[in-house]
């Protein structure tokens, strides 16, 4: 099987437009179990790409049952070096609009109890993440949702947390009053940690599916997936457009961080 440099994690919606060529059905074996059903291998825009569903086929997996290591683990078995995600995410800040798309840039993490290394004992590794999206993926993918259509956000601090119930008035307001959060999302952390610990570039497309507590009413999840099913045709030309326009070879410093981080703990065992 020839390798997938590029994979994109999302939704199911994906299938229904028919947006992957080729598609093949893929099943690994990792050391965290079974990852998310739904994984597939296939074509878009005239590149092999792997497609993963991170609640599984049928959204069948909450946010905190999620295998992301698993996940994670098998798509760098398929070769792949660049994760595209795309989330449905709460927004906290008033100048963000229901189908307005962001760039995040940064994360905060207020999940608990989740599994978020591969470095778990008793090799222990302490990767930076002072920088966690990838710069030139982000650049892609910006230009990309403009030009699919998107009202467009070029950066942005979301915040996950645990899921899957929605947040009460008061923890939407230390989160956005206190922590200075902009989107809220169930999903990120521990994708994009993981993916930094395999030296994978990782950037995601938040499309604003609700407003949180500060929308005329509170959200709700029938809702969300209306936002996501109506934002899937400019995803789809976002995709198309971003893909091919992602260079063969990387010129970030998404790998060296972890590179990093293992050559600091060679020298504390010499």
């Amino acid at each position: 099987m020839s390798p997938a440099k590029v994979a994109v994690i999302g939704g199911s919606g994906l299938y229904r437009l028919g947006l992957l060529a080729g598609a093949e059905p893929v099943n690994l074996h990792t050391p965290y179990g079974p990852h998310s059903d739904g994984l597939v291998m296939g074509s878009l825009a005239g590149r092999k790409i792997a497609f993963l569903p991170r609640h599984g086929l049928s959204h069948r997996l909450p946010p905190h049952r999620i295998p992301y290591r698993a996940n994670i683990w098998a798509l760098r078995e398929l070769g792949v070096e660049r994760v595209v995600a795309l989330s449905a995410m709460g927004g906290l800040r008033p100048d963000y609009e229901i189908g307005d798309l962001v760039i995040t840039d940064q994360f905060i993490d207020w999940t608990r109890g989740r599994e978020c290394t591969f470095f778990d004992g008793p090799r222990v590794v302490h990767t930076s993440m002072a920088d966690p999206f990838c710069p030139e993926l982000r650049g892609i993918l910006a230009r990309a949702a403009e030009a699919a259509g998107f009202r467009v956000h070029t950066s942005g601090t979301a915040l996950t947390f645990e899921g899957p119930r929605f947040s009460t008035r008061a923890e939407s307001r230390i989160f956005r009053d206190i922590l200075g959060a902009d989107l809220l999302s169930m999903t990120q952390v521990p994708e994009v940690v993981l993916a930094r610990e395999l030296g994978m570039c990782y950037a995601t497309c938040a499309v604003v599916t609700d407003l949180d507590v500060w929308g005329a009413a509170p959200v709700r999840a029938d809702e969300v997936t209306q936002v996501m099913k109506r934002a899937e045709p400019k995803l789809a030309e976002l995709l198309s457009r971003a893909i091919p326009e992602i260079p063969e070879a990387r010129s970030c410093g998404c790998a060296e961080a972890v590179r990093e981080a293992l050559g600091e703990r060679k020298e504390e065992e010499r």
